[in-house]
């Protein structure tokens, strides 16, 4: 069974990855012996002698038909494995304390240990993105298309009372996009007041709060109290739940700049495998057009599919930057030289894709080109992940030049294979991705050059809050309208209008409150190192 390769992320969950995937799996260990293992600091038996030995094996068949690969075990085995797992793949497995397996009733216990202590300039763990999930809700995640929703994304304003939570986008073509009366049912910037009457702003019912804003099923009706941003008015939105899939490009248009034509993406995620088909009909929408610049809108692009990124970078570069040269390397630990330590496969590099791959555009499809466009500017925020910073470090190994407009972007160079192992997938950082220059190190993130951030990977560009109150698209829109202005004279806006005494800045807390927002899918917030037909990059 083919390997899947993520970016690391801090949750994980959800739904709609486009198409079916499983952990790493390895053939049935050899029978297991009555002589328990003995830990020798500094020695390391090999991983396969102590796989799928299991204190509590499994049996039958998981979710995709697969037997399961378990044997009768235990706990020291357990914690055994993955003692040896992470010295043959972890990416800095000789910055990893070496803590006698005997010692931990648990393997998460232990697994939390396996990792390196040391911190970026920021002051941030080097290893942020370390975990597990049970294989069950794994493979469950990986085997959905869609999930039931309204097609809009919920962002939070204030989570704490008066909470403030307002839409951040919606989805063509779903039931939040839907026109009724008139009015379209959600819009960016709608604050939602109440949920089946129950108050979202002060009140505490947590429960009917949450079933109505992410219903678990397909044909759910609930009623919301909505207020419009720039509106005193407000208004009931009566909607049923539909089973949605997240739409890769929801607005392409080509904006008349002082007589330059400009062409605008919004392109929100790599991860489905509708993704390829969509960016290529974007740009091809803006080659017909004749562009002159392109403004890249990727601040809620999470990542996804990184064959599409090279695709994407190769249809803005073109031949002359890109010919000769590779889109992206994976860096592997020290010990594994010019090998993918856990593939056993050769350490060969992405190349920039000219083609349609397969994953929904035609095989050998040529891709269009912008020959007239020579820089893009990106917009960007903290949801700006992975296979999003994949194209702007790609992009720039070449020396194709990238204009930052917005924020510092998420930080994630580094990713890693799901891994089963007695029910839990494991996910330890294993590789560093890195452009034909050699570079990969924005754990801090890519920073526009205006910020006043001392720390991350500076860029030419301007520092520009996201503000709800303005639709994507909006030439008045704050990020676009920085780009805008930059394009002309070369320099950041001194003032960006603004529709409210208070700009609708969603917040940067880590705490959602009283809504529990679902877990995002794997693939969908990180690199997806899938090719079409199974195989991977």
């Amino acid at each position: 069974m083919a390997a899947v390769a993520l970016l690391g992320v801090a949750s994980c969950g959800g739904s709609g990855g486009g198409g079916s995937t499983a952990p790493v799996r390895r053939p049935s260990p050899p029978p297991t012996t009555n002589t328990p293992p003995s830990w020798t600091p500094g020695v390391f038996a090999a991983s396969s002698s102590f796989e799928q030995r299991c204190e509590r094996p499994r049996t039958g068949v998981d979710i995709e038909g697969n037997p399961f690969p378990d044997r009768a075990g235990s706990v020291l085995e357990e914690n055994h494995w993955l003692r040896s797992w992470t010295d043959e793949t972890y990416l800095w497995n000789n910055e990893v304390p070496d803590q006698n397996p005997a010692n931990f009733d648990d393997p998460l216990d232990y697994f939390a240990e396996l990792r390196t202590t040391a911190r970026t300039p920021s002051g941030t763990p080097k290893d942020n993105f370390h975990f597990s999930q049970s294989t069950e809700d794994f493979l469950r995640s990986r085997n959905s298309a869609g999930s039931s929703g309204y097609g809009f994304s919920l962002a939070a304003i204030r989570t704490t009372a008066p909470r403030d939570y307002r839409i951040r986008y919606v989805d063509p073509g779903t039931p939040a996009a839907a026109v009724v009366g008139g009015e379209q049912q959600f819009k960016r910037g709608t604050r939602i007041l109440e949920v089946d009457g129950n108050d979202l702003v002060n009140g505490s019912n947590t429960e009917a709060l949450n079933d109505g804003l992410f219903p678990e099923n397909d044909g759910e009706t609930h009623t919301f109290l909505v207020q419009d941003a720039g509106s005193t008015q407000t208004r009931l939105v009566t909607i049923t739940s539909a089973n949605v899939a997240r739409v890769p490009v929801i607005e392409t248009k080509v904006i008349d700049d002082g007589g330059v034509r400009v062409g605008y993406i919004v392109f929100n995620t790599y991860s489905p495998f509708s993704s390829e088909e969509a960016i290529i009909d974007a740009v091809q929408t803006l080659s017909d057009a004749n562009v002159e610049e392109l403004v890249l809108d990727l601040r809620y692009n999470g990542g996804g599919l990184l064959a599409v990124a090279s695709q994407l970078s190769y249809m803005i570069a073109g031949p002359s930057f890109t010919s000769g040269k590779y889109f992206e390397r994976l860096r592997f630990q020290a010990d594994a030289g010019n090998t993918n330590p856990v593939t056993g496969q050769r350490n060969d590099p992405t190349p920039f894709y000219t083609t349609g791959l397969g994953f929904s555009a035609a095989e050998g499809r040529q891709l269009p080109l912008l020959p007239d466009v020579n820089r893009v500017f990106v917009l960007s925020t903290d949801r700006t992940c992975s296979a999003s910073e994949a194209t702007i470090n790609g992009l720039r190994g070449v020396g194709f030049p990238v204009v930052l407009i917005g924020d510092t972007t998420c930080g994630k160079p580094f990713g890693f294979y799901p891994t089963d192992n007695c029910g839990e997938t494991y996910y330890t950082i294993q590789f560093q991705g890195v452009n034909f220059e050699g570079f990969g190190d924005y754990q801090d993130g890519f920073v526009p050059d205006s910020s006043t951030s001392s720390i991350g990977e500076r860029l030419p560009g301007c520092r520009v809050s996201d503000d709800l109150s303005f639709q994507l698209g909006d030439e008045s829109e704050p990020l676009l309208a920085a780009a805008l202005a930059y394009r002309r004279t070369g320099a950041c806006p001194t003032t960006l209008a603004t529709s409210s005494a208070r700009a609708l800045i969603e917040t940067r807390s880590k705490e959602p409150g009283i809504v529990r927002f679902p877990a995002e899918d794997l693939l969908s917030v990180n690199r997806d190192m899938r090719l079409p037909g199974g195989e991977t990059l």
